[in-house]
């Protein structure tokens, strides 16, 4: 096994990305609710990004999410996903509107890109 060293880890880096020849162009931004539980007023579905799409790639992004007073989004910190899918659901929570409440809150959202 020393002669393929490289081999070994290159199979075992991208044995996770094996995705069955499907269309990615859907990408579904479902929300789960968190702390806060606050509605969503207005989401922006994520850009699927382009070497995802080339390697048929779908997943689940989880983003802790701190959202103002007024509904805006503060920041946005992933908690869990695809490193390729990442950035792409991190730039469209910004964009969301939340309702307005009485304070901050701190939500969980999952974005789902599904290249069915």
């Amino acid at each position: 096994m020393r002669r393929f060293p490289g081999l070994i880890v290159a199979v075992a880096l991208f044995s996770g990305l094996a995705i069955p020849a499907v269309s990615p162009q859907t990408v579904t931004p479902p929300i789960t609710p968190g702390h806060g539980e606050r509605k969503v007023v207005s989401k922006v579905a994520p850009a699927y990004p382009e070497l995802a799409k080339r390697i048929q790639l779908g997943g689940m992004v989880k983003l802790e999410v701190v959202v103002r007073q007024d509904g805006k989004v503060k920041s946005a910190k992933p908690l869990g996903g695809s490193p390729l899918l990442i950035q792409s659901a991190v730039d469209a929570v910004q964009r969301w509107k939340y309702e307005a409440a009485p304070g901050e809150t701190t939500e969980v959202v999952q974005v789902v890109f599904d290249p069915h």
